[in-house]
C-alpha cells in the first residue's frame, strides 16, 4: 500500500482509542511515529516517562525492520522476514524463530484462518502496492497452492525453510507483537501506567495514573466517526479488524484486505468488525484476523474451547455479541442490545 493511502488508514483506525485519553492535566510524555506501515502514539507517564518513550520509539524500529516482509534494495541484513522471503531457506534470529514457532502454532489452532504465507495473496489483489486487481478465479487456485502455513519449518538451528514461492507475511501478528515488548520494556523501566496506539492495536498499560480504568471506544464500521460501543479495562490488549480499513471498488463491488487463506480472497463471514480483548497484544492481533475469517458460530465455538480471550463481534445485520467475559465492562451505543455468548 502506497504511504500515503496507509498514514490515511491509520488516522482513521485511531478512533479505536478516542475515548482512551486522559485529560489536559496529565498529558504525559507522547510519540507520533511512523512504523510498520502505519502511524503510532505513544504515550507514558510518570517519572522517567521521556526515556521510557524513546526506548518504545527505538524498540519498534528494531522490529520493524526485523519483521517486515517488504523493502527496497538487496541488503536484507538484519531483516530476518525478508531474508526468509528471498531463500527458500534461511537462518533468521532466536527470536524470530520464537515467534514464526508461536505464529504457526497459532494457524494450526485456528484451523488456518491465520496463515503466515498470505503474503502472494496480499501481493496479487495489490494490497502491498496499492495498485489494486481482482485476480482471475485461475490465478487466485494458483494462489492457493501458495497459502499453505504448513509449508513452513522453523528447525531448532533457527533455519527457517519453505517451499519455492512460499512468502510470509507476519503483519496479522507484527503490530500485536511489537506492542508486548514495548508493555514489557516499560514494566521494567518502572512505567505503572501508559498507552500504546499502534495503528489502532491499543494496549493499556496499567491503569489511567489516577488510578481508574481506560476507556476504550470500538469504532462504528459503518461510519468512521461514530463509536459501536466503549469497553473499560487494564493492562489489556484491544484490537480490532473490519473491512473498512482497507478496500477498494471495481464494478460496484467492494474488496477489502482481510483475505480467506482457503479461497484467497476477501472474507465473506458476516462479520462487519471483530474485536478482540487480551492480555497477550499477539495473541488479540492474530485472532482478530482469524476470528473475522471464521464468522460468528466458528468462532463462538473457538472462544468456548479457549476462554483466554474476549471479543467483540458486529455482524453485516447490525447485530452485537460479546463474551461473558466482557459482561459489564461494555457500553453499547444506543440502540444496540448486546448478546452475551457464554461458555
Amino acid at each position: 500500500m502506497r504511504n500515503g493511502s496507509v498514514k490515511a488508514f491509520a488516522l482513521s483506525a485511531m478512533c479505536l482509542c478516542l475515548l482512551a485519553g486522559c485529560g489536559q492535566e496529565d498529558r504525559g510524555q507522547t510519540a507520533s511515529i511512523y512504523a510498520m506501515d502505519t502511524v503510532m502514539d505513544l504515550t507514558a507517564y510518570g517519572e522517567g516517562a521521556g526515556e521510557a518513550v524513546d526506548a518504545a520509539v527505538a524498540e519498534i524500529d528494531r522490529l520493524d525492520k526485523l519483521l517486515s516482509a517488504q523493502g527496497e534494495g538487496r541488503d536484507v541484513d538484519g531483516q530476518d522476514i525478508r531474508r526468509v522471503n528471498a531463500s527458500t531457506s534461511a537462518t533468521v534470529s532466536q527470536e524470530t524463530a520464537a515467534l514464526l514457532r508461536e505464529t504457526l502454532a497459532l494457524c494450526q489452532e485456528t484451523g488456518g484462518a491465520l496463515d503466515v504465507t498470505i503474503y502472494p495473496a496480499m501481493e496479487a489483489w495489490g494490497f502491498y502496492s496499492g495498485e489494486y486487481r481482482v485476480p482471475s478465479p485461475e490465478e487466485l487456485s494458483q494462489l492457493e497452492a501458495l497459502v499453505n502455513y504448513q509449508a513452513v519449518e522453523v528447525a531448532d538451528d533457527s533455519i527457517v525453510t519453505h517451499g519455492d514461492q512460499v512468502k510470509l507475511d507476519l503483519g496479522a501478528v507484527g503490530k500485536g507483537y511489537a506492542a508486548d515488548q514495548v508493555a514489557r520494556l516499560w514494566k521494567d523501566m518502572g512505567v505503572t501506567s501508559g498507552l500504546l496506539n499502534l495503528g489502532g492495536n491499543v494496549c493499556c498499560v496499567g491503569p489511567k495514573p489516577d488510578g481508574s480504568d481506560w476507556t476504550v471506544g470500538i469504532r462504528d464500521p459503518e461510519d468512521e466517526n461514530g463509536v459501536l460501543c466503549q469497553l473499560s479495562g487494564r493492562d489489556m490488549a484491544v484490537v480490532t479488524s473490519g473491512a473498512y480499513q482497507r478496500n477498494f471498488e471495481r464494478d460496484g463491488v467492494r474488496y477489502h484486505h482481510i483475505l480467506d487463506p482457503r479461497t484467497c480472497a476477501p472474507a465473506r463471514s458476516g462479520l462487519a468488525s471483530v474485536t478482540i480483548v487480551a492480555s497477550s497484544g499477539f495473541l488479540a492481533d492474530g485472532l482478530s484476523t482469524a476470528v473475522y475469517v471464521m464468522g460468528l458460530d466458528s468462532a463462538a465455538e473457538f472462544w468456548r474451547q479457549r476462554q483466554d480471550f474476549d471479543m467483540i463481534l458486529y455482524t453485516d445485520d447490525h447485530q452485537l455479541y460479546l463474551t461473558s467475559g466482557l459482561a459489564g465492562r461494555v457500553t453499547p451505543a444506543e440502540g444496540l442490545e448486546p448478546q452475551v455468548l457464554d461458555g
